[in-house]
């Protein structure tokens, strides 16, 4: 069997090459282009496995294969954009890997599995237990120990942030302030002040005993 695995940031690459070696017969897929009906006939995969993809997939794909996403939200909680951010910023601790199958229709598919995912701490240790629990569930569905099931209870939805959004007010209380800065940093576009002609970008915070540190540049 053949399958695919759709990603593009370092963490979810990482992944890639923990998978790889365990399935020889997984293909790595970065670029939308590369996705195209045409291309996937040609493979015919037995999964399309989406762990970090941030394009539209051609409706012909996901009607005509498995496809399955990877999203950081107890759905039917917090379908859409930013999941992480979203909920971070709402005081979320505590969420779930949710991996379903995708259709027409925002984050709504029929689920697999689910797994139990910290928000807390910086988010290259969230991406780390993102990439830990991606394995497990990837290597679980491929076994074909999964049980598909409707999503149940009253969604909620939220947008994709956009830039202009980092932008940090101050005036909020310690604990915002340590959570807008560590959601917001790389690869995301990071929370900021504006002083003046300057712009202050934040990098890093910790928060210890009530105290708060950030680390920042002048832009």
């Amino acid at each position: 069997m053949t399958y695919l695995f759709c990603a593009y940031r370092d963490w979810a690459k990482e992944l890639y090459k923990l998978l790889s070696k365990r399935h020889k017969n997984m293909i790595l897929v970065k670029n939308p282009k590369q996705l195209t009906i045409n291309y996937v006939e040609k493979i015919n995969p037995k999964f399309i496995f989406f762990p970090d993809w941030s394009w539209i997939v051609p409706n012909k794909i996901v009607e005509n294969f498995r496809c399955v996403c990877f999203h950081e939200s107890d759905l039917p909680k917090f379908r859409g954009g930013s999941p992480i951010q979203n909920q971070i910023i709402r005081g979320v601790k505590k969420t779930k890997t949710t991996a379903f199958l995708m259709n027409d229709k925002i984050d709504s598919g029929d689920l697999l599995l689910k797994k139990s995912l910290s928000l807390e701490g910086t988010l290259d240790e969230i991406f780390q237990r993102m990439k830990e629990n991606d394995y497990e569930m990837i290597n679980t569905i491929i076994k074909g120990n999964f049980k598909i099931q409707k999503q149940k209870g009253v969604p909620t939805y939220y947008k994709r942030r956009k830039p202009e959004e980092s932008e940090l007010n101050l005036n909020k209380s310690k604990e915002y302030v340590y959570n807008f800065i560590r959601m917001l940093s790389d690869p995301y576009p990071n929370a900021f002040v504006k002083i003046g002609k300057h712009k202050i970008a934040f990098k890093s915070a910790t928060l210890v005993n009530g105290n708060l540190s950030v680390e920042g540049e002048i832009k």
